[in-house]
């Protein structure tokens, strides 16, 4: 008998699994495929690899003489896409391998196969029948796929990285995170690159403040976006490599699926109840089958790898007593575009619909030396805070590395700052974290280099 099975190994499952092993629970967790799920072996960790790799490629021929670097022929730099491919292959072998040794320490029994849920209380791994007290789904979620009447037109983003060889005119579907970050790296790989989404908008859940920013950024990187159009493959959508989408005939050799996902269900021989292609949870993840968690993108919650991992933790903390509020708002959103964006708490919108009377507060990184000396001095950090008390409802930030500086703002507000306890943290000359002290000047009276 189990004190907890896990089925997934992505970020959700292994962190909860670590943390149920440290906790003394025993554990087993199912994997049907690689250790690390999605994110390590397919998503998260390749793409951010290869998006540092053309990052270093675009400085190289942008910015070497600019920096006083001399004798560099630009016309003969090329991106050599099967060697980044490569640097990111081995990073991915040894986060994966670590993620086994850590499994393996802390007493997790590693299960390979399909796993299906046979009662509330065991789960079926081939012929292997598992008793166990407690189940947790982290089985992560798949983009909805695009009709393929056209033979290697279309990839998927678990095959993306498999490639050795990318055309010149790319289509990226979709408006999430995911999708901007492939067509800005398309892009700065100077391919031609179209962004087509269904929806009206992109980045679905970010502050339109972060929204229009974005898409001023992907107009100035030559990436056209062509908002409500489905793209539709069926048979004379695509010849002679055009595809015609929405009135537009654009010019494309290859189709990444960066659109909608959908949860990867599992078989069960019990009901756990669904909506919209994801299990229904409650504010603890449980669903409807009391005693069986689902945690990560299979919920349909959030697609974000560490708030998956937040919530995996936050199951195993509870069935061991640990009773805390997860609350999303306090989890931060981050998206690895050039330049990073991120954002945690309310968004203007969201703070205007709940009746706060709120002040902004924002500090451009173009006022700050060390972005200044790093060449990178495109963004901002903006910051929502209550009028009355001062306190944080919300931190928008874009700049080179967004995704770092946010944690900052994560613990701001996990102990309910207010913009008083930012202007009064002292940051160290010069850095681009300085912008944080900057704006809590702003918001109290008035920013010192602004």
């Amino acid at each position: 008998m189990y004190d907890l099975v896990i089925i997934g190994s992505g970020p959700a499952g292994y962190v909860a699994a670590i943390r149920a092993g440290q906790m003394g629970m025993k554990t087993a967790i199912v994997e049907r495929e690689k250790i690390g799920g999605m994110c390590l072996n397919w998503g998260c960790i390749p793409s951010k690899s290869m998006i540092e790799s053309v990052k270093l490629y675009q400085r190289i021929l942008k910015d070497s003489a600019r920096f006083g670097i001399d004798g560099i022929e630009t016309g003969r730099v090329s991106f050599n896409w099967d060697n980044a491919i490569k640097r990111a292959d081995t990073i991915v072998k040894r986060l994966t391998g670590g993620v086994e040794f850590l499994l393996k320490k802390n007493g997790v029994e590693i299960i390979k196969g399909e796993a299906r849920i046979a009662s509330a209380n065991s789960v079926l791994v081939e012929n292997r029948l598992l008793e166990t007290k407690n189940i947790i789904i982290a089985t992560g979620s798949t983009s909805v796929p695009l009709e393929k009447s056209i033979e290697d037109l279309v990839i998927e983003p678990k095959e993306l990285f498999k490639q050795r060889s990318i055309p010149d005119n790319i289509v990226v579907t979709g408006n999430t995170p995911v999708a901007i970050e492939l067509a800005q790296l398309f892009r700065m790989m100077e391919k031609s690159v179209t962004l087509v989404t269904a929806a009206d908008h992109i980045m679905p859940k970010a502050d339109d403040y972060i929204r229009k920013y974005m898409e001023g950024r992907l107009k100035k990187d030559k990436i056209e976006i062509v908002y409500n159009t489905p793209v539709d493959t069926s048979a004379g959508m695509w010849k002679d490599g055009i595809l015609e989408v929405g009135g537009k005939s654009i010019k494309c050799d290859l189709i990444i699926n960066s659109s909608s996902r959908k949860g990867n269900l599992i078989g069960s021989d019990i009901k756990i109840d669904v909506s919209d292609g994801f299990y229904i949870v409650d504010q603890d993840c449980e669903t409807s089958v009391k005693g069986i968690y689902a945690v990560g993108d299979v919920n349909g919650i959030s697609q974000f790898a560490h708030i998956g991992s937040a919530q995996g933790l936050h199951v195993v903390n509870l069935l061991k007593g640990i009773r805390q509020k997860l609350d999303i708002h306090k989890l931060p959103m981050n998206m690895y575009s050039v330049p990073e964006a991120a954002q945690i708490g309310l968004t203007e919108q969201e703070a205007q619909n709940e009746g706060y009377d709120y002040k902004i507060s924002e500090f451009p990184l173009s006022a700050n030396g060390k972005a200044m000396s790093e060449g990178q001095s495109d963004g901002f950090l903006r910051l929502i805070s209550d009028k009355k008390l001062g306190e944080v409802l919300g931190v928008q930030i874009v700049a080179p590395n967004a995704t770092d500086m946010i944690n900052e703002a994560a613990a701001y507000m996990q102990l309910e700052s207010t913009v008083y306890d930012i202007a009064q943290t002292v940051h160290t000359h010069p850095t681009v974290s300085e912008i944080f002290m900057e704006a809590g000047f702003e918001a109290v009276d008035k920013a010192i280099h602004k």
